[in-house]
């Protein structure tokens, strides 16, 4: 929900919303580098997340999932299964000539197809979308230089996906 009914969340509710979205969108890059690395389909990797991995809590105190978006979730891995010849071919376009994507890393790979379904699709605002990638980004590689790298390659493909957003 946005607009007037998620200004009618308390602060609280709103920053509970804000993590499960989050989560969504971190638990998506993870399923898509799972599909990828061990040639998966995406009815399996959903089906294990949601019954394995979101918001379950493991005997160890330190391992407790975060409860996430799950409609967000599906929406990201079904919009790269549905898209991911156009994500890809907006992902190379951003990218160097030398460097399409099958030659990037593959947890970068499905950091832009999970961020491109969301723009092909016409989900959050495209600056929203970018925030939150370079966001995910920094937590998978916290030393900073593939943050601006991400920042720089989606900023290309949501100016592509969504010239009317800009």
């Amino acid at each position: 929900m946005s607009g007037q009914g998620e200004n009618r969340r308390s602060p609280e509710e709103r920053a509970e919303r804000q993590a499960r979205t989050s989560a969504a969108r971190v638990y998506a890059v993870q399923a898509l580098f799972q599909m990828e690395a061990a040639s998966q389909t995406a009815d399996r990797v959903m089906a294990e997340f949601r019954n394995w991995r979101i918001g379950r809590v493991d005997e160890d105190p330190d391992m407790v999932s975060v409860e996430a978006d799950e409609k967000l979730f599906t929406r990201i891995i079904n919009g790269v299964v549905n898209w991911q010849s156009r994500i890809d071919q907006m992902t190379d376009r951003a990218l160097v000539a030398k460097w399409p994507i099958d030659r990037i890393d593959p947890v970068l790979r499905a950091l832009f197809r999970a961020a491109g379904a969301e723009l092909v699709e016409k989900g959050a605002p495209p600056r929203v979308v970018i925030t939150e990638y370079v966001r995910i980004c920094q937590a998978f590689f916290p030393d900073g230089r593939e943050s601006k790298f991400v920042n720089a390659v989606l900023d290309h493909m949501a100016h592509e996906a969504r010239p009317e957003d800009f």
